[in-house]
């Protein structure tokens, strides 16, 4: 059986979101890798950048369920500024 899920990444100046479907017990880290993302945006690094399903942060290892959003987190670049 085989899983729909799609890989979403939302770079400085392009969206990227790609749809497929994997085998059933593949991980994030599975599904970035399936989908070729890593060769469209090099400068993704996931030692450093956080990844998440459906907004919320989860581990490479997070297994998939049909239908799961994976997303990669860009790093913050600036820091907010102070409340007076």
């Amino acid at each position: 059986m085989s899983l729909s899920v799609s890989v979403a990444y939302l770079a400085h100046d392009r969206q990227t979101w790609l749809k497929f479907e994997i085998a059933e017990g593949a991980t994030v880290e599975d599904a970035i890798l399936r989908s070729g993302i890593l060769a469209q945006a090099p400068e993704i690094d996931l030692s450093v950048h956080k990844t998440g399903i459906f907004g919320r942060i989860v581990p490479l290892s997070e297994p998939l369920c049909d239908g799961d959003r994976v997303e990669i987190y860009r790093p913050a670049t600036a820091r907010p500024p102070k409340r007076a």
